[in-house]
């Protein structure tokens, strides 16, 4: 293993690049050059990291030179065009976009799932939805035990999902709600203060949103089983940070809701909080700027015959994306 390395973060003034810079530096990972990246609009910022100001500079397809691991935040279309640059200048990508997610050339990774992946990259490597990385780092340590048949999931997915806009959103209807004025809407298609938008992305034919069929797709590329049932609804929620789902799951054997509960405490990324006579479950406030993917509310689902439910809560921006992205890179230089 190098003693440091060159990385760059592109879409580093976003909420994202910013939680990747923070995990950086939070995890000590073995920087030797930090490059910020971002779009012209945003070049001549400064960004702290270490105590030291740090320039961010226009993102081209000349700024990988010398760069050997690149983390992309920057949304798909940005991804596609500048991905394989930074590849052909020795780079390699850790991409947090859906773009080349379900490439059957790119691996899709969670590191407590499947690390074991990262030896088949070609240069890319691809960070999955944060809906789908909180819910499998809890539902993999069962499929193990007891084979997974069949997951029902609803999401209650924060503002934040939706960068930097999203949260500005949120703040600005609640001011202007509050003060007899009218919400104004841009980055959501109904209001989303005091409100539950059951609609994230955009509809396919069938009725579903692309968020919903990633958490289909993406669930069985990782936990490598194609033979998984995903049935998921993604709804939008009027809080700041962190998702919560309820996950209803069918095994194909038996898992007592004692058995998942110790399981879970042993397995990597997760904490159980789970004493509901005390009101103990997971919070997404709670969740917020944590790293663990926490879960609670385990208990059967007496409608089948091999059923749980569970209540599984993380930091979308932390673990469901600049965390699980640096976790690769660690993975990736035997760093962890």
């Amino acid at each position: 293993m190098k003693q440091s390395y060159n990385v760059a973060v592109v879409g580093a003034t976003g909420a994202v690049g910013n939680e990747m810079i923070t995990v950086l530096e939070g995890r000590n990972f073995p920087v030797k050059e930090l490059r910020l990246l971002a779009s012209a609009n945003s070049a001549g910022k400064k960004l702290e990291y270490q105590r030291k100001d740090i320039v961010v500079q226009e993102l081209t397809e000349k700024s990988f030179e010398g760069i050997e691991i690149a983390l992309f935040s920057a949304g798909g279309d940005r991804s596609k065009q500048f991905a394989p640059a930074a590849v052909k200048a020795g780079a390699v990508v850790i991409d947090n976009s859906s773009a080349f997610r379900m490439d059957k050339d790119v691996p899709l990774v969670v590191p407590e799932v499947n690390a074991h992946a990262i030896a088949r990259h070609k240069g890319i490597i691809a960070n999955p939805n944060c809906s789908t990385i909180q819910m499998v780092v809890a539902l993999d340590p069962l499929h193990r035990k007891a084979k997974i048949k069949r997951i029902v999931v609803s999401t209650y997915q924060s503002v934040a999902g939706a960068g930097q806009k999203g949260i500005d959103e949120l703040a600005n209807q609640i001011k202007a709600l509050f003060s007899f004025q009218t919400a104004e809407k841009k980055m959501f298609p109904h209001q989303i203060a005091f409100n539950c938008i059951p609609q994230i992305d955009v509809f396919e034919p069938d009725g579903y949103t692309k968020e919903e069929l990633k958490m289909v797709n993406e669930t069985r590329k990782i936990m490598e089983d194609q033979s998984i049932l995903v049935s998921p609804t993604a709804v939008r929620v009027p809080i700041f940070m962190s998702h919560s789902e309820s996950v209803n799951v069918e095994f194909e054997n038996d898992l007592s809701p004692e058995d998942a509960r110790e399981i879970l405490r042993n397995s990597p990324g997760v904490i159980v909080q789970d004493d509901p006579g005390k009101s103990v479950y997971p919070l997404a406030m709670n969740a917020a700027g944590e790293d663990a993917v926490f879960v609670g509310r385990i208990r059967r689902d007496n409608s089948v015959k091999h059923g749980l439910n569970l209540w599984i809560v993380s930091d979308n921006i932390r673990k469901g994306a600049a965390l699980n992205a640096v976790q690769i890179a660690e993975r990736l230089i035997g760093h962890s």
